[in-house]
């Protein structure tokens, strides 16, 4: 039986090529040719490199003012740094109306973001790394993390401002990100913590270094100290070793919690300033005698004033006899006074009288 022959046409550019083939062949060369041409996930974005065998793009400092919209689907690990996003919209990393289903690590540092809008991270199921440090974020919707449950480190060092650091009490709600283990505040002037922060007990390293804390509040140590497995950071605060550090000072001594804690040092008072936090004696707090020393002076000040006004008072109610006993006070004297000198007079010169005799 002869040998039938199969020709494929292509035609392109007025040119015609003609192909022998055999049936098997020619259909597996047309389902890859059809594959390559309509697959859509190798793409990459101009503004980006991509390194298809590590899983990575990069978009650095290409002055972007919003996400590329063709990350190929592949990605793991994308890093956009460096560029002038202001606003993180919803479904910013939509790429085509398609999920990153692959991206575990998203590392958005420097990119100037101001605003965070809910559902931002929306289509991100497996992100497990999220770094926003060095931006200058200025509001965070309360939904801006939703849907990111497999989210275990979250980095927001130098980013937070003051307006920003009591609105996170909301943003960062530990029944939306329950498997965060991570926790980065690096840097942030924070001066005070708010207490529903560390409600979670997957929480197992806090940074807080580098900012405005000069002391902790007790009922956010009592948190810390029922929770054993979370590291907290904070060197580099300027701590006031007075009777406010007390409850801190007393749980530095005797917790593990804290890996720092040998080298956090004394901001103030000037006496202190610079003394290793653990090198510290009790009585160097200070502890009740301030207080007390405080409520002293207050109290003398009361009763001095209590004396004086009624000093004043005895005064002006007897002003007509202390007026009439300063006149006789005054009279007596005068006549004194004058027989003092009617004796001087007769007197002067006691040797001219023995003279005369």
């Amino acid at each position: 039986m002869a040998r039938r022959k199969l020709w494929l046409y292509f035609h392109g550019n007025s040119t015609a090529f003609r192909i022998p083939k055999r049936p098997c062949f020619c259909w597996v060369s047309v389902i890859c040719m059809l594959y390559l041409l309509t697959r859509t996930d190798f793409a990459c974005s101009s503004s980006c490199d991509c390194f298809e065998n590590a899983r990575t793009v990069t978009c650095l400092d290409m002055n972007l003012s919003k996400l590329p919209q063709d990350i190929p689907m592949w990605v793991e690990t994308l890093k956009v740094s460096g560029n002038n996003i202001t606003t993180l919209t919803r479904g910013a990393f939509a790429t085509n109306g398609t999920s990153l289903h692959h991206l575990a690590t998203l590392l958005l540092s420097g990119n100037n973001v101001q605003c965070i809008e809910a559902f931002a991270f929306e289509g991100l199921p497996n992100l497990k790394t999220l770094d926003l440090s060095s931006n200058r974020l200025l509001y965070i919707s309360d939904d801006a993390f939703f849907g990111l449950h497999k989210l275990n480190i979250l980095s927001l060092n130098t980013s937070l401002s003051y307006s920003v650091g009591n609105q996170i009490i909301n943003t960062l709600t530990f029944e939306r990100l329950s498997s965060l283990t991570r926790l980065e505040l690096s840097g942030n002037k924070m001066s005070s913590l708010p207490t529903k922060l560390f409600a979670s007990q997957n929480l197992k390293a806090l940074d807080l270094t580098n900012n405005s804390l000069k002391t902790v509040e007790a009922e956010i140590i009592l948190k810390w100290s029922q929770h054993e497995k979370i590291r907290v950071y904070l060197q580099f605060n300027p701590l006031m070793c007075d009777c406010s550090l007390e409850t801190l000072y007393l749980w530095l001594e005797n917790t593990t919690q804290v890996p720092d804690a040998g080298h956090l040092r004394c901001f103030g008072p000037e006496r202190l300033n610079g003394t290793l936090v653990l090198k510290l004696k009790t009585e160097d707090l200070q502890c009740g005698n301030a207080d007390l020393e405080t409520v002293s002076y207050v109290f003398l000040g009361i009763v001095l004033a209590l004396i004086g006004v009624i000093f004043l008072m005895v005064l002006y109610l007897n002003r007509k006899g202390i007026k009439r006993w300063l006149n006789n006070i005054r009279e007596a004297c005068r006549d004194q006074m004058e027989v003092y000198h009617y004796r001087y007079e007769h007197d002067s010169d006691p040797r001219l009288a023995s003279v005369a005799v």
